[in-house]
């Protein structure tokens, strides 16, 4: 029980290993201007000699990932025996700036919020050269958030793929066929279908945090190929494909059709095990909700790749995410980089990673890897769920993780555009906006207030 009280925690607090910290950032974003090494000088370099040796330090937030990681170490040890790991559960948003800034006590590696590595890049090593054996079979987007003026600054952990979630058992008794969703059209039709069959239910959720509906918009958005700013860090957000999103959105209610909740708070859960709420598009981390927080559905539950937006379209768009990054000023930087090497890209590491182990008896079903070869749907390294109804949910969040398009480096100012973007999309939610007006409105205040002041 303790054990899962963690998870929950962890999980919750992580919010797909985003949101965690992200808030605490400025507006702009930490102030990485000065330090790091000179031009040339950042590009790491893997270990040469036989038999490396020595010790490193590794930050990561407390819960059960820093659980996993830890069990991890002795897989690590068996590859590696002359090499020490320190371990530590840090609060990395409140300690890892200052820490950087001032070159005091520096890690060798840190866990951290995809969000985030473009803001500390300056502090980084550049990891091309290590990633280069392994960068093909890298799922695009990771690499892509990842990158910064043509360098990769992050060891790529999970995929979050996008997925809609289902109560099977609700929508069978309704005479919905869930299956039958190809698109956002579909979903709509099978939200008006089931409410016509239970009168008063409100089928489809809708965010109603301005921190997590932001997040989700641009999960949306990666599924129709782009994001709230390009490569170059320029505003794209007043564009035809996020009036799409917006549109559907508004739709859903203006029609009556959505649930306004905020992601598993107690008036969410309650609308999910009433059946009033049937669907749910989501990370692949809302699997937590069937197995711990939904007792009376759980079984019900079902994943499916999310609808397209247009035939043909893909099926799935990340939904948040995290990296390892390794600081310059970090001691012994090239022996964290085998230790990250291990956990991602050697079978006996990602294995122990995702696979069945004393923190997840049935493996680390909340996410997959962004490997490729550790994600082969072929061979699930987590068991399918029995809160699922038994469902393999390796073979859907595989397939639909395979579908997601590239992505571009998370801007620094995106936790602070949550004040506008975030906000906006819930006055129009309430019925105070259109969706045009949330275009402009958030362009403007964004380009303004965010981007024109760093």
């Amino acid at each position: 029980m303790h054990r899962h009280i963690k998870r929950r925690g962890a999980r919750l607090a992580a919010i797909g290993a985003i949101a965690v910290g992200a808030m605490a950032l400025t507006a702009c974003g930490p102030d990485v201007t000065g330090g790091g090494a000179e031009a040339g000088d950042d590009r790491l370099q893997a270990p040469t000699a036989q038999g490396p040796e020595g010790e490193i330090t590794i930050w990561d937030r407390s819960g059960d990932l820093f659980e996993v990681f830890e069990a991890a170490i002795d897989d690590f040890n068996e590859k590696y025996p002359n090499i020490t790991v320190n371990h530590e559960a840090v609060d990395i948003d409140a300690k890892l700036q200052n820490t950087l800034i001032t070159g005091t006590d520096v890690p060798d590696g840190v866990f951290l919020d995809d969000a985030k590595v473009g803001g500390f890049a300056e502090y980084l090593w550049d990891l091309s050269d290590v990633l280069d054996p392994y960068v093909a079979d890298i799922a695009p987007q990771k690499v892509d958030v990842n990158s910064v003026d043509g360098g990769i600054y992050g060891v790529p952990f999970d995929l979050d793929p996008g997925l809609l979630w289902y109560n099977a058992a609700a929508l069978e008794s309704a005479g919905v066929d869930a299956t039958q969703i190809e698109t956002y059209d579909d979903l709509i039709d099978a939200a008006r279908a089931y409410q016509a069959a239970k009168p008063g239910s409100k089928p489809i959720h809708l965010e109603q945090s301005a921190f997590l509906g932001q997040l989700q918009l641009e999960m949306y958005a990666n599924q129709l190929g782009t994001s709230i700013a390009d490569e170059n860090g320029d505003l794209r957000l007043d564009s035809p494909e996020y009036e799409q999103i917006l549109t559907f959105l508004d739709t859903v209610q203006s029609e009556g059709l959505g649930t306004r909740a905020e992601y598993l708070s107690p008036t969410d859960i309650a609308e999910l095990e009433n059946g009033n709420q049937v669907f749910y598009p989501w990370a692949i981390w809302f699997s937590f909700a069937p197995q711990q927080l939904l007792p009376e559905t759980s079984g019900d539950w079902r994943a499916m790749e999310l609808p397209a937006w247009e035939a043909e379209g893909a099926r799935s768009g990340a939904m948040g995410g995290s990296s390892f990054v390794l600081p310059k000023d970090g001691e012994n930087s090239e022996l964290a980089w085998l230790f990250y090497e291990f956990l991602m890209f050697d079978e006996a590491g990602y294995t122990a990673v995702w696979g069945p182990n004393d923190i997840y008896p049935t493996g680390l079903n909340t996410s997959i890897p962004s490997y490729s070869p550790a994600a082969n749907p072929s061979a699930p390294l987590f068991e399918p769920v029995d809160a699922l109804g038994g469902q393999d949910l390796w073979a859907v969040a595989t397939e639909a993780g395979a579908q997601i398009p590239g992505g571009t480096p998370i801007p620094s100012w995106w936790a602070g555009a949550v004040d506008y973007l975030g906000n906006d999309v819930q006055r129009m939610l309430d019925g105070d906006l259109t969706p045009d007006q949330v275009l402009t409105g958030s362009t403007e205040a964004i380009q303004t207030n965010l981007i024109d002041r760093q």
